[in-house]
């Protein structure tokens, strides 16, 4: 049921949204430049690699030495306003459409990230990830690597087409809310260096 739900709404929503796609490209486009689409290699179901799809939202500035300059420097205004909107999410229809996600789902991350998970935060990657999922409902950026994971852990040992459905509710109302977009201080939220202690499972953040 979750993958025909995954096929059909997405299909359905790519011709309904097609439009707004259509206008936040060209807006990018001609806010921020080229590539208009940001494609990244990330985890998916058993942690095998595929390429995520974004709208882009930060440019490509550079310092004297050729590294790209901050995060915070290089989001745009504009970029802010798609990310708020949660408008760079509407290119990941596709990776739904494909089977590569899911509509919800544990966040795909960093391939970096891999061998930094302990055993009990490694378990997000028994599901397929989604473009929303628990931990984006209970805090987004805003709450820790830890109290994230086991968020993610949670939904994969309580899914259910019920509950994707109240995340999806859920995650539209948090959209209208703007909440926990960034971590305090960044501009998204600071990369993930591992849990201080491997066998430090955490609480279960459950609501």
């Amino acid at each position: 049921m979750k993958r025909i739900f995954d096929i059909v709404i997405s299909f359905t929503a790519l011709i309904i949204l097609s439009g707004i796609i259509g206008v936040t490209a060209l807006l990018i486009w001609i806010k921020i430049g080229s590539p208009v689409i940001f494609k990244q290699k990330r985890p998916g179901l058993r942690g095998e690699p595929f390429h995520v799809y974004k709208f882009r939202t930060m440019t490509n500035e550079r310092d004297r030495d050729g590294e790209l300059l901050p995060d915070e420097v290089r989001l745009t205004a504009f970029g802010r306003l798609v990310r708020k909107l949660s408008l760079d999410e509407f290119p990941q229809l596709w990776n739904v459409f494909k089977g590569d996600m899911s509509f919800v789902g544990p966040r795909p991350l960093l391939m970096e990230y891999l061998p930094l998970y302990n055993e009990h935060q490694a378990r997000r990657h028994e599901v397929r990830p989604g473009i929303t999922g628990w931990a984006q409902v209970n805090g987004r950026n805003a709450i820790s690597w830890e109290q994230k994971f086991d968020y993610d852990v949670w939904y994969v040992d309580n899914q259910s087409f019920w509950l994707d459905i109240k995340i999806l509710f859920m995650t539209v109302f948090k959209v209208f809310k703007s909440e926990g977009i960034n971590q305090t201080g960044q501009a998204t939220m600071t990369k993930f260096t591992g849990t201080p202690s491997a066998s430090d499972r955490g609480k279960e953040y459950v609501k």
